[in-house]
């Protein structure tokens, strides 16, 4: 009867801390929210109203408006949806590459691939640009989606996934005649289905909340993404920062990564832990 109660205990001890920790993580959340739903005088007042009687939408009525939020929105999801279709396909056929073929050159072509990903981003961020502007592509959105197709870290993480397919099961393709990409589109494609989508939601977030490479392109206000957007657009509005209204605009642009969270995330644990036990 102690030993029951001495868990019970324990149990309300833990789920008490859990539910303070969770709460706590929430409540940055929780208080952007309402600052996008408050008056501009309410926002720095002392002491400070959590939950104001004056809510309205007046915020997001200005920058869907004004802000031409809407048009942003567009903007960084198409960026993020083609970054993340181009990445998985070619990160998948590299670690397919990887995975299942013996080549010359392959065990130091792979080490000097996974040591890219030690290189900073800011290193290369001159060159690229070089590069962009002799293409002619600064002011467009190939320069968000093409040069990083072929993510290092992508291809390091479909690599391990492949590997633990079974390779008889490639082989009996084979003599069946089917063709190396028919393998791959036919057999691997659907195993790897998990891997592909845990995958898929990390480059998305990287892509939609990428700041510093889109501030560097794009230079046309219609063409901007989220990131710039919140952080330009608004002062640009009536020369001073609307704190109401950047909160508001981040409302905006969380709730897409939300609702595509939601939907997927029972393939996304999956393809995590699946991952983690096969590697």
């Amino acid at each position: 009867m102690n030993r029951k109660i001495l868990r019970l205990f324990e149990e309300i001890l833990l789920y008490g801390f859990l539910i303070i920790v969770s709460l706590y993580m929430i409540l940055p959340f929780f208080w952007m929210i309402t600052t996008s739903l408050k008056p501009e005088n309410e926002i720095f007042s002392s002491p400070p109203i959590l939950i104001s009687r004056n809510m309205n939408l007046a915020a997001y009525r200005t920058i869907i408006v004004d802000g031409n939020i809407l048009r942003v929105l567009l903007n960084t999801f198409i960026i993020a949806s083609c970054a993340t279709i181009a990445r998985l396909f070619f990160c998948s056929l590299g670690g397919f590459g990887f995975a299942k073929y013996k080549f010359i050159g392959k065990g130091p072509l792979f080490a000097i691939l996974v040591a890219t990903l030690v290189i900073p981003f800011s290193v290369t961020l001159v060159p690229l640009f070089v590069i962009m502007v002799k293409l002619k592509w600064t002011d467009t959105f190939l320069p968000l989606i093409i040069p990083g197709a072929a993510s290092a870290f992508g291809i390091f993480f479909m690599r391990q996934y492949i590997s633990t397919i079974n390779n008889e099961l490639l082989d009996a393709a084979r003599i069946d005649g089917a063709s190396e990409f028919t393998i791959f589109i036919r057999i691997v494609f659907p195993i790897v289905v998990p891997g592909m989508t845990s995958l898929g939601l990390i480059f998305f977030m990287g892509a939609w909340n990428d700041f510093l490479w889109p501030l560097v392109i794009l230079k046309k206000p219609d063409l901007f993404t989220l990131p710039i957007a919140i952080n330009q657009m608004i002062q640009s509005m009536i020369g001073r920062p609307v704190y109401n209204q950047q909160m508001a605009a981040a409302v905006i642009s969380i709730l897409p990564l939300l609702i595509i969270f939601l939907v997927f995330q029972r393939r996304f644990v999956e393809g995590i832990t699946a991952g983690a036990i096969k590697g």
